[in-house]
């Protein structure tokens, strides 16, 4: 039951660290919040996704979730990072 949680949820967290470490190479570092908070902020969005693409389809692994996730998390980021004042 644990591992299928843990399955379910790990493309939105290795989606958030992914997400995290390229705003960190893309936007100005330290111009917002800690790391750890950005990447459990992005975490908890993708994971609303998953969830909300498992009710939406009544399955999971749909590609229309999968790019929802995508979209979300580089648009938390950009929005944590204050990507509308970058460059």
């Amino acid at each position: 039951m644990v591992l299928h949680l843990l399955f379910f949820f790990l493309p939105a967290l290795a989606l958030a660290a992914c997400s995290v470490l390229c705003g960190a190479w893309r936007f100005r570092p330290g111009a917002s919040l800690p790391w750890t908070r950005r990447w459990a902020l992005n975490a908890a969005a993708g994971a609303l996704v998953l969830v909300a693409g498992l009710v939406v389809f009544d399955n999971d692994g749909k590609m229309a979730t999968y790019a929802a996730l995508v979209v979300v998390s580089a648009t938390v980021e950009w929005v944590l990072q204050k990507g509308w004042r970058a460059r």
